[in-house]
């Protein structure tokens, strides 16, 4: 994935609308949550997915990974029913990050998993996934500063060589080009349908005397065609630096909606637990499972979908914390699932504290904060036949205040016309997020 550090591109935040999905995509915003996976040998370091050129590491001394490389406790069945038991609707791999090491038998580099340990992790996790009724999705990453043709830059490990300018004068990029497609191309042949592709990124732009890369580095025109071609239906996202199917910003929750060139657009968070992608032992900086739901209904209110990262450790094993986190969450979609799956964005004032989506004739109010007694909805009187909690399925009762009623003592005051307001017990349910089905009557 992206460092913190690195650039975004062809995204942005503005109002709200209604985002139109394609057929190809019509499934991922049904699905709006899934699972990404990062595992490598970064993995075995345990110290960030870009330890490589954090540490300024040689190929030649991050190659040792790859020499005791063996994940005897990755277990992709596992990962892919904890996905299915948290609520997720798809998976994604990384299937080779910046480091260049492939967790498949590529024919084309033998620094891959099957030369380190004589097993297709790729296939594996392919099947497991399948099994379990769930969506395939690949992580490719565009860069390898493996390669000894992929020049180097300001983000590669020897940028502060003494001689790293002279080296790129016999780097070659058209061969990294084809060594790219190549891989693509396997990835994309081998393991039947793949319906979506993450590629991993595009930084155009020139820094501390470095070029970035661009999209022709990658001949992305070229390479998107091949996706396409290979894998009919597939969708992909935009970090070839050229336009596809989704925007996925990364590490932040976007304010709106979001919109490109003044459209709404598919778009898809991409988040972590603790702010690592790959497995950092040390790292105990982990969002809880309140805030996680909290944000899972904030992206789909505003029309996305979560991407929620797991790093499994240096023998492939999920992280007790990491476990425990899903099934956490898994715990609260049991029983809120219908006001993630197959919803999105209502046309409604959220009260102060709240979210909502909305599911055919059906409104999802997310209580963020627990209020004191009543919500209010505005202009939804007349248009509600009957509101409920949705963990318990208990009634929520509902009135209209009079306009003109004055506060006094224990009455409250009027509600603007129109208002709905909702009673709400005081003690708060047991869950991450309260919230509060709507039944809407037919035309509303």
């Amino acid at each position: 994935m992206v460092d913190a550090s690195a650039t975004r591109s062809g995204m942005s935040e503005q109002s709200s609308g209604s985002a139109t999905a394609e057929p190809a995509t019509a499934w991922f915003t049904e699905a709006r949550f899934g699972l990404f996976v990062h595992f490598g040998l970064y993995s075995l370091a345990g110290r960030h997915e870009w330890v490589m050129t954090h540490e300024r590491t040689s190929v030649e001394d991050y190659e040792r990974y790859a020499e005791v490389f063996d994940p005897d406790l990755f277990d992709a069945r596992r990962i892919a029913r904890a996905a299915k038991d948290a609520g997720m609707k798809y998976v994604v791999l990384t299937t080779k990050h910046h480091e260049g090491f492939a967790l498949w038998h590529s024919e084309v580099s033998d620094y891959n998993a099957w030369t380190a340990c004589g097993r297709d992790l790729v296939a594996e996790f392919v099947e497991a996934v399948r099994g379990e009724g769930l969506r395939v999705g690949f992580y490719h990453s565009l860069i390898d500063w493996h390669h000894p043709d992929f020049t180097i830059d300001y983000h590669h490990p020897r940028r502060d060589d003494a001689d790293a300018r002279v080296a790129n004068e016999s780097k070659d990029m058209n061969n990294y080009r084809a060594h790219l497609h190549a891989q693509v191309t396997e990835l994309l042949t081998r393991y039947g349908t793949i319906d979506y592709l993450f590629y991993d990124f595009t930084y155009a732009e020139e820094r501390d005397g470095w070029q970035g890369k661009y999209p022709e580095d990658w001949n992305a025109d070229e390479l998107l065609a091949l996706t396409r071609r290979l894998q009919p239906g597939i969708i992909v996202n935009d970090r070839l630096g050229i336009g596809a199917d989704l925007v996925t910003p990364e590490q932040y929750q976007p304010d709106a909606p979001m919109q490109v060139d003044g459209e709404r657009v598919v778009w898809e968070a991409c988040q972590t637990l603790n702010g690592s992608w790959g497995y950092d032992r040390d790292n105990f900086d982990y969002k809880t499972p309140d805030l996680l739901v909290r944000m899972l209904v904030d992206t789909v209110a505003k029309d996305g979908n979560l991407l929620l990262n797991i790093g499994p450790d240096g023998r492939g094993a999920i992280s007790g914390r990491d476990v425990e986190t899903l099934a956490a969450i898994g715990r609260w979609m049991r029983l809120h699932a219908r006001a993630v799956h197959g919803a999105g964005p209502a046309d409604v004032e959220a009260p102060p504290g709240t979210v909502v989506t909305r599911r055919g004739d059906r409104l999802y109010l997310h209580l963020l904060a627990w209020p004191f007694g009543h919500v209010h909805l505005k202009d939804m009187a007349g248009k509600v036949r009957y509101a409920q909690l949705l963990n318990d399925g208990s009634e929520i009762q509902r009135t209209q205040i009079d306009p003109t009623q004055a506060a006094w003592n224990t009455t409250p005051g009027g509600q603007p016309p129109g208002t709905l307001t909702l009673t709400l017990p005081t003690v708060r349910p047991d869950v991450e997020v309260p919230v509060v089905e709507v039944f809407l009557e037919p035309g509303a």
